[in-house]
């Protein structure tokens, strides 16, 4: 009994040798015997998950210089530099003297203005009570009326000045245009601010929202536009991206890209992106730099390891298995990105072919015989050994 089940098990494991030698051709049985055992791929469609990457620049949805309308010193700093400040919130003090003394001076030259219009209003009055009486002429009436008429100017120069006046007074107080954070302070008390001054008092960044900057090249803006795209189509289909910061680690919020620019800068050949990022925390501030990632899908495209290819005079090859189980180089065209292990194929590879990814450029060569096994079935094998 003993004996007809050993026979049994052996001629069942000849019956699946003769298969898998088969596969290859049975013309090579003997030369596969003494082949060696080389990893392989089975080449499938698939759809690859690609990235690319740009240098970016992180700036305030609104980065506003805040610079005096009048001159004077400084008399008082309010707020201290990277302070949160909201709209209208005071952020510097002039000094006010003089101006105060100018609207003093305006209210009074308007006081003498109104107590001239008052005097003239009574003359003119007056004589166009004795002129409606024929004592006095019709000349010296009119004399009276234009009197009336130029002390009412009077009064209205003086109350414009002294709007103005009050105006200039107030530019002494330097309030903030917009909500958001203070930037580097250059002057303190003491020091001479005018609107002519190189330096502004500081800048407030809004940073609610923030803006990431980077450049698309002009074969970048070409594919986005292929197919008869509009630009404006092209940027609403663009999907979310992401902000790398400069430790590496991915901000929490995904952007949108807003815009593109119109212009190509001749110089670079590229032209400037603007992304929206929402800054609801405030980790993200003006002047910062990163890397925009922007995703990308290549539907039903052949995927291979990088290590089953090898290069020749700058042309990528790879190791097909073909009939008798012999390999035989074959050239390929690669996409240009890769995540770092796998590679797009472009051209030069159809599914349902095994591919070499074992022993490349060491163990095989053109012509070479050898066993296929399936490299994930080897490697989980090896990992259970």
């Amino acid at each position: 009994m003993k004996k007809n089940v050993l026979q049994t098990v052996a001629i069942l494991f000849a019956s699946a040798s003769v298969a898998v030698l088969s596969s290859c051709g049975g013309e090579a049985q003997q030369m596969q015997q003494s082949a060696p055992e080389i990893a392989t791929v089975t080449t499938t469609l698939s759809t690859a998950d690609l990235a690319k990457t740009y240098p970016a620049t992180v700036k305030g949805k609104a980065d506003v210089e805040v610079r005096p309308l009048v001159s004077g010193f400084i008399t008082k700093v309010h707020v201290d530099e990277g302070q949160v400040v909201s709209k209208g919130q005071v952020l510097f003090t002039l000094d006010q003297v003089q101006y105060q003394a100018a609207v003093d001076q305006a209210e009074a030259s308007v006081n003498v203005a109104q107590t001239a219009v008052e005097t003239a209003q009574l003359t003119a009055n007056t004589k166009q009570q004795l002129y409606a009486k024929n004592i006095i002429s019709e000349y010296e009436n009119q004399l009276a009326q234009n009197s009336l008429a130029q002390a009412k100017a009077q009064l209205a120069q003086a109350q414009a000045g002294l709007v103005n006046a009050k105006k200039n007074l107030s530019y002494t107080v330097v309030t903030s245009p917009s909500t958001g954070v203070v930037g580097k302070i250059p002057n303190r008390e003491g020091a001479l601010a005018s609107p002519s001054m190189a330096q502004a008092l500081t800048t407030v960044s809004d940073n609610g929202d923030v803006y990431a900057y980077f450049s698309l090249t002009e074969k970048d803006i070409l594919e986005m536009t292929e197919g008869g795209k509009s630009l404006a189509q092209a940027i609403k289909e663009m999907p979310e991206v992401q902000l790398q910061l400069s430790d590496g680690t991915i901000y929490e919020n995904t952007g949108k890209v807003a815009t593109i620019s119109g212009i190509i800068d001749a110089s670079t050949g590229a032209a400037s992106v603007r992304a929206l990022f929402k800054n609801n925390k405030g980790l993200l501030r003006s002047g910062s730099t990163g890397k925009i990632i922007v995703p990308m899908q290549l539907d039903s495209v052949v995927i291979i390891p990088q290590k089953a290819t090898f290069e020749l005079q700058d042309r990528k090859f790879v190791y097909v298995v073909g009939d008798s189980c012999k390999v035989a180089s074959r050239p390929i065209t690669i996409y240009p990105l890769n995540d770092g292990q796998n590679y797009v194929v472009t051209s030069g590879l159809e599914a349902g072919l095994q591919v070499v990814v074992e022993g490349v450029g060491t163990v095989v060569k053109d012509g070479l015989v050898i066993a296929p096994v399936d490299a994930a079935a080897k490697a989980q094998q090896a990992q259970q050994q």
